[in-house]
């Protein structure tokens, strides 16, 4: 009977742990959309209906008013963390590196 409980236990483990390791693979991506509005180091991005609140720190600092404006398109890549898309790279529609 024990050996069966252990069996059970180390099934769940593994689709457990597959299950976390789906939603990190759906966390990390890229939305392109236009941008609604710009803070220090970050900005709201329209991605096709879904708001998107973008953490740019780790690429612009806090400079990101001095490169993103209200109304630009943009691509953004990254990954979700803390309720917050944290943004690897941001590419305008000329395909240019911004923040870099």
């Amino acid at each position: 009977m024990k050996i069966y409980a252990v069996g059970i236990i180390i099934l769940g483990s593994a689709i457990a742990i597959g299950a976390v390791a789906r939603l990190q693979a759906q966390s990390n991506g890229s939305f392109t959309g236009t941008v609604q509005r710009v803070w220090e180091d970050g900005f709201r991005l329209d991605a096709d209906g879904r708001t998107v609140r973008v953490d740019t720190w780790d690429v612009c600092g806090d400079a990101t008013a001095n490169y993103v404006k209200v109304s630009d398109r943009l691509t953004v890549e990254g990954e979700f963390e803390g309720g917050e898309f944290d943004a690897f790279s941001l590419t305008n529609d000329a395909g240019e590196s911004l923040c870099q």
